[in-house]
C-alpha cells in the first residue's frame, strides 16, 4: 500500500507524535511524508527530521494533499495538533474542502489524526470509513468524529455570511493572525472577524491593530489562514544547520512575514521591516546562522515563545509608525526595488549596509536607537 502523510504545524512535531505516528502508519505500507504549512519547517529542522519529512517546498496543507492524490497513493493521512479540539477539527474541515476543490475525483481516503495524546483527541474519516482509521483510534484511545458532527457544531453558522468569520478555540489576550500578519488581539472567548469589500473592518470580541490591517490589505475571509496565540508554543533548543551560503556578499529584503523566509537561507544578511516580520524571520534565519538588520518601531506582538537572533544582527528601532516608511526608503535607495542583490557595488559587508541605513534614517529626520546582537 502506498501511503501519503501530510504533517501540519510545529506542535505535532515538537510533541514527538509526528514521528510516532509516521512509524505507526508505516506498518500498513510504504509511506512518503511532506510538510503542509510554513511554521512547521523550523520544528522539522530542530528535531532533525528533514530526511523523513519533505520540507523542500512551501506548500499549504491542501496542496500537499493534492500532490499525494496526483501521485496515486492509496490513502492519505493529515497529522495535526491544534490548540484545541475545535480549532483542529475546523482546520481539518477547511483543508479537506480546499483539497476537494483542487481535484476532479475524490476516491482516495483522507484520514485526519488530531491532538493525539489529549483526552479530546480525535480521528476523522473525511471521505471514507477506512478500517485503518478505527484501528489507529483504538490504539491511541482517540475519539472517532464524523465530518457531519464538525459541520453541525462549528461550521454551519459561519457559512450564513461571507462577510463574517468566527474564530474557534480562542482565549482572551491572544494575537489574531491572518495570513501570518497580526491584525489584532482577542478580548473574549468569542471572536468574529468582519470584512467589507475584502478588507477587515472590525473584530467582534477583539481589538484591531490598525497597522496590521493596513499591511494585510485585501483578504478573502473564506479562504484566509487564521491563527491565534503563538505560532510555536514549545521552548526549544534551535538546531543550527550547515547550509551552503553564497560565496558572494548577498543581501535580501523582507517586509512581509508571510513571505517564504527559507528562500533567503543562503544570504549573507537579510534586512527585515516590521516588528513581527523581524521576530519571525530572525528566529528562522538563526537556524542558518544568518544575521538580520531589523527595522522596527517597538510595536511588537509575541508570536513565538522565543525569538532567536544570529550573532552580528542589528535592530534599528525608529519612531512609532516609521518602520514601513524607512523600509520603503531602504528598498528604493539600497535594493533599487529588488528583493535580492548579489555583490552590490556599494556594499561588501554588514558594516557598509548598516552605515548606509543610518544615513537614510538621518536624512529622514527620524529618531532611532540601535541594538547590536
Amino acid at each position: 500500500m502506498k501511503i501519503g502523510i501530510v504533517v501540519h504545524g510545529p506542535n505535532i512535531i515538537d510533541t514527538g507524535y509526528a514521528l510516532k505516528l509516521i512509524n505507526m502508519i508505516s506498518e500498513y505500507g510504504d509511506v512518503s511524508v511532506r510538510l503542509g504549512g510554513t511554521m512547521g519547517r523550523t520544528a522539522v529542522i530542530d528535531n532533525s527530521l528533514e530526511n523523513i519529512i519533505d520540507i523542500s517546498r512551501k506548500l499549504v496543507p491542501s496542496d500537499s494533499l493534492k500532490i499525494f492524490h496526483d501521485e496515486g497513493v492509496d490513502i492519505i493521512f493529515l497529522l495535526n495538533y491544534g490548540k484545541s479540539h475545535v480549532t483542529g477539527q475546523v482546520f481539518g474541515y477547511k483543508v479537506y474542502n480546499h483539497y476537494k476543490n483542487k481535484i476532479t475525483d475524490n476516491n482516495i481516503p483522507i484520514i485526519q489524526i488530531e491532538r493525539p495524546g489529549e483526552d479530546d483527541g480525535s480521528v476523522i474519516n473525511w471521505n471514507s470509513n477506512s478500517d485503518i482509521a478505527f484501528e489507529i483510534a483504538d490504539a491511541l484511545k482517540l475519539n472517532i468524529v464524523s465530518p457531519d458532527e464538525i459541520y453541525e457544531n462549528h461550521i454551519k453558522n459561519d457559512e450564513k455570511s461571507q462577510s463574517k468569520r468566527s474564530i474557534h478555540g480562542v482565549s482572551p489576550g491572544e494575537n489574531i493572525l491572518v495570513n501570518n500578519i497580526v491584525i489584532g488581539k482577542s478580548t473574549s472567548n468569542n471572536v468574529i472577524l468582519v470584512s467589507k469589500n475584502n478588507h477587515i473592518t472590525d473584530i467582534i470580541g477583539g481589538e484591531i491593530k490598525v497597522h496590521g490591517i493596513e499591511k494585510l490589505g485585501e483578504v478573502d475571509l473564506k479562504t484566509a489562514i487564521v491563527k491565534t496565540g503563538l505560532l510555536r508554543k514549545s521552548n526549544v533548543t534551535p538546531r543550527i544547520i550547515d547550509n551552503k551560503k553564497s560565496s558572494n556578499f548577498k543581501i535580501a529584503f523582507l517586509n512581509h512575514a508571510a513571505v517564504d523566509v527559507y528562500r533567503y537561507s543562503d544570504a549573507s544578511v537579510v534586512v527585515t521591516v516590521g516588528d513581527d516580520t523581524t521576530l519571525i524571520a530572525s528566529d528562522i534565519l538563526y537556524r542558518f546562522n544568518i544575521p538580520i538588520i531589523g527595522i522596527t518601531d517597538g510595536d511588537i506582538d509575541k508570536v513565538v515563545e522565543n525569538g532567536f537572533k544570529s550573532k552580528n544582527s542589528i535592530i534599528f528601532e525608529v519612531e512609532e509608525g516609521n518602520d514601513d516608511i524607512i523600509g520603503g526608503l531602504i528598498f528604493d535607495e539600497i535594493f533599487h526595488n529588488k528583493n535580492i542583490l548579489t555583490n552590490p557595488d556599494d556594499f561588501s559587508s554588514i558594516d557598509d549596509l548598516e552605515n548606509k541605513i543610518i544615513e537614510i534614517i538621518n536624512n529622514s529626520n527620524c529618531k532611532y536607537t540601535i541594538n547590536k546582537i
